[in-house]
């Protein structure tokens, strides 16, 4: 039961309206709540295969029994197989609350990423959408994320100086042409932090991930 009489709550000095929405994505999320990991499951559609940056880190490859995360993959589902699997999961698993999408490549340089995201809220629209992006192509995917109730992003941003981002992408490919070096860091550094702003004020949750590269980018 809402206690009523804490419609806001300030934050870093703006007074912020309770919304039970967002609060529910909160409490049924894993990622975001503690509580939740002990309580709701998550489903990872892998329909995203290509990616349009080269991580210097990164190797996407097929999981075996020692290695099953959300960049890599046994199989690769079509939007159509996707929506199946996440009708058999909810039905013999009803705990299971959140939907999302990480790869194993790049989910917003995949169309699959949409007709995925757009199948399955169309059947199951009380389900938590969530994406996991390098951001590059957020700024041009906020509408259509925001359409099919992409409720919470997570953006993996290695890097806030384009010294050290160079460091870590090898290419980043944008619009059919691929950028290297200092110009591949600052164009990729510019659109995660337009689409980070752009994702907030639709009122999404975003979580900033980081691989932790000792050397590189720990100072």
């Amino acid at each position: 039961m809402v206690d009523e009489s804490y419609r806001t709550a300030t934050v870093q000095g703006r007074e912020v309206p309770y919304d039970p929405e967002q609060m529910r994505k909160v409490n049924e999320h894993p990622c975001y709540s503690e509580k939740a990991c002990h309580a709701f499951g998550r489903c990872h559609l892998p329909v995203a295969p290509k990616c349009n940056i080269q991580c210097n880190y990164c190797i996407r490859d097929f999981d075996c029994v020692n290695e099953s995360r959300p960049g890599v993959t046994s199989k690769v589902l079509t939007p159509e197989e996707g929506l199946d699997l996440v009708r058999k999961v909810v039905k013999d698993y009803p705990f299971v609350k959140v939907i999302g999408i990480a790869g194993p490549g790049e989910p917003l340089a995949n169309p699959e990423t949409f007709e995925a995201l757009r199948l399955v809220h169309e059947e199951f629209p009380h389900l938590i959408m969530c994406l996991s992006t390098n951001g590059l192509m957020l700024p041009e995917s906020i509408e259509e994320l925001a359409k099919y109730n992409v409720g919470n992003i997570t953006v993996t941003l290695n890097a806030v100086d384009p010294a050290i981002g160079e460091k870590i992408y090898s290419w980043v490919e944008y619009n059919g042409k691929k950028y290297h070096g200092r110009e591949a860091a600052e164009l990729l550094l510019s659109r995660q932090l337009k689409g980070i702003e752009m994702a907030v004020a639709k009122k999404t949750f975003v979580k900033i991930n980081t691989v932790y590269i000792p050397g590189v980018n720990d100072e």
